[in-house]
Order: C-alpha cells, then sequence, then structure tokens
C-alpha cells in the first residue's frame, strides 16, 4: 500500500494552462501550514505512532469538505469565483491521510452568471472544469462507486467523490438529477438553508415540509444512487426525506442542536430517525457551528462535544464526520458570503465568540489526524476508530450507490 504522500508527484490545479493567458491567475493561501498546527493533544509515542499507523492504513472518509484552495487575499474572492475555475488542493491532499473524500464544491457561492448562486448552468460549468483538472492527473481520482475508494485505498490515491449541497439548481426538472448523476455527482442535498422547490431549508420562518416535487426527486435520487444529505434542510423537510427514502440518508456535516442550540444543529428527533432508518451523523467544523457549552471558543473539542453526545444518542455505529473545512481563510469566506450561506439566521439568537479559525480543524490537510488522536487520546479501540472514520459511511454506500 502506497503512501498518498509519496505518491503525489506534484502537480497542481490546472497545470496543463498556461497562468496569466488562459485563465487570471491569483495569489492563493497556503495548503499546509497557514495557522500554527494544533497543541491540544496529548499522546504518548505510543498513542502518536497508533494515530499514525490508522490514519496510515485504515478507510478514511470524510463526509463533508471543501478541497479548494482560496485567494490569500479574499478580497479577490468574488473576481476568483467569477472565472469559475476553482483549483483543487492537490498538495493539501497528499498530506490528509483521506481515502476519500466527498466535495461539495462552492455551488451556493458559484456566482458565474449570478450573484445568487445555484443556477444550473453554473454548476455543470464548475463540474465540467473541475473533471477536466482531474484528468489532467493520477493522484486524485474520481470517485462514483465503492470499488473506486477501493483502488484508491490500494493505490495511494485519493478518490474525490463530486456532492451539491442543494438540489436547488435542478428547480422543477427531475431528469436534471440524472445529468448530474452523469456528470458524477454522487450525493446531493435537498434545500440550502433557503425553500426551494424540493422542500425548506433551516432558515425559513415556516417549514412545509418535502413538496410533493421533492418526494419526486427523492425517488429519483434513490433510484439513480445519488445518496441524499439533508443537513441544511428544516426541521419538517428531514424527517419527510427520511420516511420518503426507501434508502439509508444522511446527515453529512451537522451537531447537535441539544448541545448547542442553533438552527444549523439537528434536533434529537432528526438525528434518531435518521439513524433508525440506517443513516449517518458527520460531525461539521466550520467555524462557528459545533459549539459547545464545555468549550464555546471553537475548536476539535468543541467538535467532539457533539461526537460523544450523538455516540450516546444513537450509538457508534451511525456517527461520521463531515468537518466541511477548506483551504485559506473559512471565516472571511463566511463574512463575504452571509446572505447566500444564510448564516444569520441559522445561527440567530445564540451569543459566540467569533474566532479566526477552528483549532485543530482549520483545514482537509489536518483534520482527520487530529480526529484520530483525539480518538486514539481518549481510549477508542482500533474498531471503533476504524468505524467513525470511514466504516459506518461504506456501510451506507453499499446500500445506497448503485
Amino acid at each position: 500500500m502506497l503512501d498518498p504522500a509519496e505518491r503525489y508527484t506534484g502537480y497542481t490545479a490546472y497545470d496543463y494552462l498556461e497562468p496569466g493567458v488562459d485563465y487570471r491567475e491569483f495569489h492563493y493561501a497556503q495548503q499546509i501550514g497557514r495557522v500554527p498546527a494544533y497543541a491540544g493533544l496529548d499522546l504518548s509515542t505510543e498513542q502518536a505512532e497508533r494515530a499514525q499507523r490508522l490514519l496510515r492504513e485504515e478507510t478514511v472518509i470524510s463526509l463533508h469538505e471543501h478541497v479548494q484552495v482560496f485567494p490569500e487575499d479574499m478580497d479577490h474572492l468574488r473576481d476568483h469565483i467569477r472565472q469559475g475555475r476553482e483549483p483543487t488542493a492537490y498538495a493539501g491532499l497528499a498530506r490528509s491521510g483521506l481515502t476519500a473524500v466527498f466535495d461539495n464544491g462552492m455551488d451556493g457561492t458559484c456566482c458565474i452568471s449570478s450573484d445568487a448562486g445555484w443556477k444550473y448552468q453554473d454548476v455543470l460549468f464548475d463540474l465540467g472544469v473541475r473533471m477536466a483538472d482531474l484528468a489532467h492527473q493520477d493522484f486524485v481520482i474520481k470517485g462514483e462507486t465503492l470499488a473506486d475508494i477501493r483502488h484508491a485505498q490500494e493505490t495511494g490515491r485519493i478518490a474525490h467523490v463530486f456532492a451539491l449541497e442543494a438540489a436547488t439548481m435542478i428547480e422543477n426538472e427531475v431528469d436534471r438529477l440524472d445529468v448530474l448523476y452523469g456528470f458524477g455527482v454522487r450525493q446531493m442535498g435537498i434545500a440550502y438553508s433557503e425553500a426551494n422547490t424540493l422542500g425548506s431549508g433551516l432558515k425559513e420562518r415556516g417549514d412545509g415540509g418535502l413538496t410533493f416535487f421533492g418526494e419526486r426527486a427523492v425517488r429519483r435520487m434513490n433510484q439513480l444512487g445519488i445518496a441524499i444529505d439533508i443537513s441544511h434542510s428544516g426541521d419538517r423537510t428531514c424527517l419527510d426525506v427520511i420516511r420518503a427514502s426507501t434508502k439509508p440518508v444522511f446527515i453529512t456535516h451537522a451537531g447537535a442542536r441539544a448541545v448547542w442550540p442553533t438552527n444549523r444543529m439537528k434536533t434529537d428527533e432528526t438525528i434518531v430517525e435518521c439513524a433508525r432508518r440506517g443513516g449517518v451523523i458527520g460531525l461539521e467544523a466550520a467555524p462557528h457551528t459545533t459549539l459547545s457549552p464545555q468549550h464555546p471558543r471553537h475548536s476539535l473539542e468543541s467538535v467532539m462535544d457533539h461526537f460523544e453526545y450523538c455516540v450516546e444518542l444513537v450509538g457508534l455505529e451511525h456517527v461520521a464526520f463531515g468537518p466541511d473545512t477548506l483551504f485559506g481563510d473559512h471565516v472571511g469566506l463566511h463574512d463575504a458570503f452571509s446572505s447566500n450561506l444564510s448564516l444569520g439566521q441559522a445561527h440567530a439568537g445564540v451569543e459566540y465568540e467569533k474566532v479566526p479559525y477552528v483549532d485543530g480543524l482549520e483545514n482537509p490537510a489536518e483534520a482527520f489526524g487530529n480526529i484520530i488522536g483525539w480518538l486514539v487520546q481518549h481510549g477508542y479501540s482500533d474498531d471503533e476508530i476504524r468505524a467513525v472514520v470511514g466504516g459506518n459511511i461504506v456501510r451506507v454506500l453499499e446500500e445506497v450507490w448503485v
């Protein structure tokens, strides 16, 4: 089995083109070492070696990330996005320990033709350009089947799974799901905070639940083999989707509202129903989401408070991780696109300390090394760690994907 850090040969995004001629060049954030390394773990030599072995040898899957690298100067963010050429952070991924990653792109802020995002043509452009870049290197492979994930594991590569945080761009065209599947999309949300033709988002004052069209879309996703995500859906819509789907669904990136009471977190009822139908919740780590009373300054410890709560609530076999990190200034992205991302409504009513980054979970390159280190430090067995960092996700995909 090859180590991905050794397998990676140095390709950078769009190396097959000439910067400044074929596309506008920006100075991008560091993929490794942008912020100080996490100092919150206190592992013995034996524990550190065990954590490294698990990260290196096991199937490690992030249920939700954004693997692009962003401009160092976030004042250039909109110009960068407008040209529609998001660069995949290959060097950072090579250091991540990931076997597979569900990359959700940036389609809520995919503002090529419209500042509102979520336009079908823009999403297809984004997917197509990203796939063209992937096709010009052989380290990160397109992940569309479990066989692709196994191949990545065996050959020291990373399986990149295209995902979308909402189905807003299909409008009232259910056949667009087939097109998106053909482009490689294997996971899709119902609504991203704002209501759409399928159902309600979590920011709305009232939640009308899954629409009749939404039921058709859920059925088509089941038929195609697209995993369904309810992370940003409203409470009633979440429950409706779980009951309408013939396959288990994911909460790819969230936490427990019982731990931190914002709309962005999920109710116990939603988490329990998701698990009862065989689904999995992935723990979120985007800035200022999964806080906790014990750790109100957002860090790895805050996220793991949600992890422990969910394990107690539904059992370890229904919990995983979808840290929702990226390469660059995540807080700066939120500040620039707060209206698109509905952050005010999602976090309304709860005071929190603003941080420049989430200590220990700042980017995809460091996230799972620190997660596994924390699990080792807190006495979890190899089998338990194996389940929550990938095995539980594989179990659901065996039922959902075709």
